[in-house]
């Protein structure tokens, strides 16, 4: 059993931040289009993001009334066998995400994302509930951890259970940095917007260490540049 390839895929400021008001600029659509082109390039077979991207992408904050199912008797991984070999990859610890449907709808930017298989990552924390919720969905689920989720344990149940061997982690600065954290980031892939950012926006990651990256590629497209690193095995 092997962890799929991690590719930190993201938009950033100049002074590395990814979430803020300097990405609804006008001038920050050619940085938001380098970086979906790069998406579509990499023909990964999932990505990865946290609630609170999942919930301003995909969700729009819509959760369902859980009165309506009971619990499940047992917190424990869920596969659905019908398996679209694309996914989408939400690291939900608590079970916050409401879905419509079992498989992500998003035309705007098709291929990138559209038609991925929803795969959520919860822990022994979830309303058991929600699982029942997400079963009547037809949406598989992974129990990552007791009180959080372990990343890489996680990982290689994706590769086990989907056969999921490259992952874009396109995720906000908790869930990158929780990967990062516990050193499964294999390559980095930084579309750098020409703008600085606001005090109070979220960093690239929560959370980090001193981990050395080698510069594998640099690609200029006008005032967007591109930042590909890899890991460095030494």
């Amino acid at each position: 059993m092997n962890k799929p390839y991690v590719i930190c895929h993201m938009v950033m400021s100049i002074d590395g931040k990814v979430t803020g008001d300097f990405l609804r600029r006008d001038k920050a659509s050619k940085a938001c289009e380098v970086y979906y082109q790069i998406n579509r390039d990499y023909k990964a077979d999932a990505y990865a993001c946290g609630r609170v991207t999942m919930e301003e992408s995909f969700t729009n904050k819509w959760y369902p009334d859980l009165k309506k199912y009971k619990s499940v008797d047992k917190i424990e991984d869920y596969i659905v066998n019908k398996k679209r070999g694309f996914y989408a990859l939400a690291f939900d610890p608590h079970g916050r995400l409401g879905w419509k449907s079992n498989y992500i709808i998003d035309e705007a930017h098709d291929p990138g994302y559209d038609n991925a298989e929803i795969i959520e990552i919860v822990t022994h924390l979830v309303d058991k509930r929600y699982l029942t919720y997400l079963q009547d969905m037809g949406i598989s689920y992974i129990v990552g951890g007791v009180n959080e989720i372990n990343v890489r344990e996680t990982l290689l149940k994706l590769n086990q259970y989907f056969n999921i061997s490259r992952i874009l982690l396109e995720g906000g600065s908790i869930i990158n940095g929780a990967f990062m954290e516990e050193d499964v980031i294999d390559e980095l892939s930084l579309v750098v917007d020409s703008a600085c950012a606001e005090p109070d926006d979220k960093p690239l990651f929560m959370k980090s260490f001193v981990k050395e990256f080698n510069l594998k590629d640099v690609k200029k497209y006008g005032n967007v540049v591109w930042l590909n690193y890899e890991k460095n095995k030494n």
